[in-house]
């Protein structure tokens, strides 16, 4: 009696091999990805990762997991630490509702064109600036 003789076995070992080869695909293209995206390698030493993660792709990939798996994960922290940056310089920027300097230039315009007084400025600014 082989597994393919019951039906239940038979689909559980057609979804095995089906995420296994998505699972597959995805790590190819990753390691495709940061193979482009290494600035530590040069034009010859990436031309020869990528010839061997294409002709020989099984073992190539395992290959390159092994020689360069910690800089990979290097770089994906270097990645996700710089979009915590860019967010945290755009909340700071543009989302903060105190401190901002647009503000303060609408109340200086507001004050040169004798809109507020010299008093209500300030008052206002100290508001902002608080």
């Amino acid at each position: 009696m082989l597994a393919y003789d019951y039906p239940l076995m038979g689909v559980f070992w057609s979804m095995l091999w089906f995420f296994m080869w998505i699972i597959w695909i995805m790590l190819l293209f990753r390691v495709i990805g940061d193979v482009f995206r290494s600035h530590d390698l040069g034009g010859f030493a990436k031309t020869l990762w990528l010839l061997l993660v294409i002709v020989v792709p099984f073992f190539g990939v395992f290959v390159y997991m092994i020689a360069r798996g910690q800089t990979m994960a290097q770089h994906d922290m270097n990645a996700a630490q710089a979009r915590d940056e860019q967010l945290k310089a755009y909340v700071q920027q543009d989302a903060s509702p105190n401190g901002s300097a647009d503000e303060l230039a609408k109340l200086a315009d507001l004050n040169r064109n004798g809109v507020l007084t010299d008093a209500e400025f300030a008052q206002q600014k100290a508001k902002i600036l608080a």
